[in-house]
């Protein structure tokens, strides 16, 4: 399990904001740990704090728009998704007005400060969302869909489509997050020209130019028309017979614009505030399907809190039944535990096959074999003792007393031929001996029993 991440220092970056065309100073922070990502607007009385979460968009027509208690802050999804690129769980971005500012219009800068600035391992688990199944969403009015499988990773798959001759479709994809820095991070934004004058009208891209956006023509319209466009957006006349690319800065890749619909896609699944292990695939996405799909993960994630462990029965175990009775006095037939397939500063998860040649069958009961409650709950605390005593010298010198159990509910019936998996968390560091854990057992993907313990560990005499 790897470890959550801030920044070394802090870093601020300077600029236009695209929709507003304000001058605006954003000031990226080193954040505790589970603190996730926050914007702070520090032009305001009382400078408050917007959880930067899927739940708090308010707005996603050209940019994704975060707000809560009347206060907003707009495009903050390339900033966003350089955090997320970059590994940083934990951060406080500081902003002196209502948007964050545009740059290039891609997200190299921040990507290019962050790396400048470094970042900070903390203690705390990184939290995952494991996809373990399909999960799709489809955006009937438009077409787009987002669609998730199961992956050892995360990484990205994005189809654009468009009635343009320069771009009716492109692909872009993301195989490694590694790769963020090389292969997307340097793509900027683009707009038709056929959009620029609505959007004016609607009162946004106040800040737009050919240094922040790739602007493509490919209809023609009147030279006159075409000079008052250009006067509107502050740049210089050009020839309306020549269609294509109208930019300061070549295109870096010729697929660039799907390769930042990917950097957009990044940022704006970040803002479901666990980092997701799957493979996503969209097909024609915006900030709209975007945030529609990342309220869909939160709402998963919220209906599944605690997620079943993965279990990968041909993986060798971390601690194999003879570790474990190095470890804990327990023999048969009270010993309920039959390997540690994995375990992290703060939690260890172990698995028991349950067989219908347990002793405790014979009379629970006969004619319907039931695992007892209180021995899945044995079970579980056995697997904590391991957790606390594989941090002290000889183990085997010490024993685990459980000192209080509370909070224990059973939800489901665990039976012959179930495989039990127990995850459990401490949740306080261990002072005086004393240790206190959360504990979940599962079959399969279903949560059937969870405990809170407070356990004691003496030496032996």
């Amino acid at each position: 399990m790897l470890k959550q991440k801030t920044l070394k220092g802090s870093f601020t970056l300077s600029g236009k904001g695209l929709h507003t065309g304000l001058e605006l100073t954003a000031t990226f922070k080193p954040a505790p740990e589970n603190y996730g990502y926050k914007i702070q607007r520090t032009d305001i009385e009382g400078q408050p704090v917007i959880d930067a979460i899927a739940d708090n968009v308010i707005e996603t027509t050209r940019s994704t728009v975060i707000g809560k208690n009347g206060i907003q802050v707009s495009t903050v999804e390339h900033a966003i998704s350089a955090l997320y690129a970059s590994g940083i769980d934990n951060c406080l971005i500081q902003v002196n007005g209502p948007e964050i500012p545009i740059l290039d219009g891609s997200s190299i800068e921040y990507v290019n400060k962050i790396e400048e600035v470094g970042t900070e391992e903390q203690n705390a688990d990184r939290a995952y969302y494991i996809i373990k199944n399909k999960v799709e969403f489809t955006d009937e009015k438009t077409g787009s869909k987002i669609i998730a499988l199961p992956d050892d990773k995360f990484n990205l798959n994005v189809m654009l489509e468009f009635e343009s001759q320069y771009i009716p479709n492109q692909y872009a994809v993301l195989e490694d997050i590694a790769d963020y820095k090389a292969e997307i991070a340097g793509s900027r934004t683009f707009v038709f020209v056929r959009d620029i004058q609505p959007l004016l009208s609607a009162g946004m891209i106040k800040g737009g130019d050919l240094d922040n956006a790739i602007v493509i023509y490919e209809k023609k319209m009147s030279q006159d028309n075409f000079d008052k466009l250009a006067d509107s957006i502050g740049i210089a006349h050009m020839d309306a017979e020549k269609l294509g690319y109208i930019n300061n800065k070549p295109l870096v890749w010729e697929n660039e614009p799907a390769r930042h619909k990917l950097l957009d896609l990044i940022g704006d699944l970040a803002l479901i505030g666990k980092r997701i292990k799957g493979r996503i695939i969209a097909t024609k996405p915006g900030h709209t399907v975007n945030n529609q799909f990342a309220r869909l993960m939160r709402k998963e994630i919220r209906a599944h809190e605690i997620q079943a462990p993965v279990y990968d029965c041909n993986k060798a175990p971390v601690i194999d039944i003879n570790g474990i009775k190095e470890m804990l006095p327990h023999r048969y037939p009270f010993l309920l535990v039959d390997k540690i397939i994995e375990t992290g500063t703060n939690y260890i998860i172990g698995v028991k096959n349950v067989s219908g040649n347990e002793p405790f069958f014979q009379g629970h009961f006969p004619q319907e074999p039931v695992m007892p409650g209180v021995l899945q709950v044995e079970a579980m605390a056995q697997v904590g003792g391991i957790l606390v005593l594989k941090e002290v010298e000889d183990p085997e010198k010490y024993s685990t007393y459980f000192l209080k159990i509370d909070g224990v509910k059973f939800r489901q019936k665990v039976v012959p031929g179930d495989t039990l998996v127990f995850k459990l968390e401490m949740l306080a560091p261990m002072r005086r001996g004393i240790s206190t854990m959360k504990g979940y057992a599962f079959v399969g993907e279903k949560l059937v029993c969870e405990a809170e313990f407070m356990a004691q560990i003496t030496k032996n005499k």
